[in-house]
């Protein structure tokens, strides 16, 4: 079922970043509500959508005329100082609404511009990214796409988000990424049931830098959020117990570190700081 599409004209884009999104100036979400709706997101325990009546992935709001604002709130914000912008925090910024609106490119488009931030992560699941290399291309290094590719396992990533993109899709996306020379990294967050093999998936991509992150660290409430999503109970039903543990990202790790410098890995916050 698609999602309920509303267009609102918000009064501010960019937001003082807090919490697990310090070391960010601010975040900036082109849309309110996801509809890739993943089981595990901690968004569905914020106020957005928490006291929200519609289930979390069954409504988007669309920002309208969003770029026109950014660009006056990029010439305040630089006033003040360096802006690193961390986009986006509760929203996917290439959900599938992006293909009819172009919202998330026309942000994109401002920030190439004259009034430039200093950094943007791009944190995303879709593939859709990469219509955008050319515009990335002209942000330079200001720029990192954070590809998050939680597991090499479609079956594991059908039972925990079936509405997100496929993983080979994602995997290729990653490797146009790199090709391109786009900035990147693969967001293996948060960790999922995978196999002996995910390291090397990830390594035929091209991408040399990797952050790994789990419920427990990476919900912003050590986990509490995600207990009360009920994903102990997914665990548990399709027999994977072992893998809902504060110690079950380090077989990720160490499966990575065989294959990459243990310096390109990082973990939790930091692999998503500027």
């Amino acid at each position: 079922m698609l999602p309920t599409v509303t267009f609102k004209a918000p009064k501010q884009l960019l937001n003082a970043a807090t919490g697990y999104l310090t070391g960010y100036t601010h975040t900036l979400n082109p849309y309110s509500g996801c509809a890739f709706a993943c089981t595990y997101c901690y968004v569905r325990e914020m106020p957005v959508a928490k006291f929200r009546p519609e289930p979390w992935g069954s409504w988007v709001d669309v920002k309208s005329s969003a770029a026109e604002l950014l660009a006056k709130e990029l010439v305040r914000a630089k006033r003040k100082g360096p802006v690193s912008i961390f986009m986006s925090s509760s929203t996917d910024p290439y959900q599938p609404i992006e293909y009819r609106t172009g919202l998330t490119r026309s942000l994109l488009e401002t920030m190439a511009g004259g009034d430039a931030p200093d950094f943007v992560l791009l944190q995303t699941r879709s593939p859709l990214v990469t219509r955008d290399i050319e515009l990335l291309r002209r942000l330079g290094t200001r720029v990192r796409v954070s590809l998050t590719v939680e597991t090499d396992l479609e079956p594991i990533r059908k039972a925990f988000t079936p509405a997100a993109p496929p993983i080979p899709a994602r995997l290729r996306a990653l490797r146009e990424l790199v090709e391109a020379g786009v900035p990147a990294q693969a967001a293996v967050s948060p960790v999922l049931p995978s196999s002996g093999g995910f390291a090397q998936a990830l390594r035929d991509t091209g991408v040399t830098r990797l952050v790994v992150d789990d419920f427990f660290m990476g919900d912003g409430s050590l986990g509490r959020r995600t207990e009360r999503l009920g994903i102990r109970r997914m665990y548990e039903s399709l027999g994977l117990e072992a893998w809902y543990d504060r110690d079950a990202y380090r077989q990720v790790l160490e499966q990575l570190k065989r294959h990459f410098p243990e310096e390109r890995i990082l973990v939790s916050q930091a692999g998503f700081l500027p």
